[in-house]
């Protein structure tokens, strides 16, 4: 019974979205509306493909089994994945990241192994307000695969399928090609405009 009052509750969440649809989208496209965003991207490591609710068991599983490890990963101020994360809340910020797909503001992937049957990790695509960069780039593998490169692998196969398929001029990869230290810096200016 729990897991269908959770479904209900985001889908009434999503619902919501939808209504809310100009407070989530950009004053304008900051990808052009001819672009095909991809929705899939495989590798001989992982598959790339967009992060839906469906995901949720073995998102859910990713995340918490790895809590300890992701703790940073959206900078060194941030405290998620918070060990109170409920599998509740996970299903409605995969519905939020779904619907922001759907309207294109940004773009969440899951990774999971090509059977699928583990959530490997994430990369998030956010368009950027930080310097002259047009998108913010995280991304995160679980804790059980970092001593086998997974990290490295990811990052370099993100790295590589945006410069050579998406329209972004200068992506920044926060905690990777832009310290920490700048990236928050970069925040404070932006703040002073």
């Amino acid at each position: 019974m729990r897991s269908i009052n959770a479904v209900q509750y985001a889908t009434s969440m999503v619902f919501m979205l939808m209504l809310s649809h100009a407070t989530l989208g950009q004053d304008s496209p900051w990808v052009p509306d001819s672009f095909e965003v991809p929705t899939v991207f495989e590798t001989e490591h992982f598959r790339l493909r967009t992060l839906t609710v469906n995901d949720v068991v073995k998102d859910y599983d990713a995340v918490m089994s790895s809590r300890d490890h992701l703790q940073g990963v959206f900078g060194p101020n941030s405290d998620w994945p918070r060990a109170d994360l409920s599998f509740e809340q996970d299903l409605i910020d995969l519905g939020w990241h779904q619907k922001e797909f759907q309207i294109r503001s940004s773009f969440t992937y899951t990774v999971v192994s090509l059977d699928e049957e583990r959530v490997l990790g994430c990369v998030y695509i956010f368009p950027s307000d930080r310097g002259d960069f047009d998108a913010s780039i995280t991304m995160w593998v679980r804790a059980d695969i970092v001593d086998d490169g997974y990290d490295q692998i990811l990052y370099k196969t993100v790295t590589d399928w945006i410069e050579a398929e998406w329209p972004f001029k200068k992506p920044a990869y926060p905690g990777r090609s832009v310290s920490w230290e700048n990236w928050e810096s970069l925040a404070q200016e932006a703040g002073a405009d």
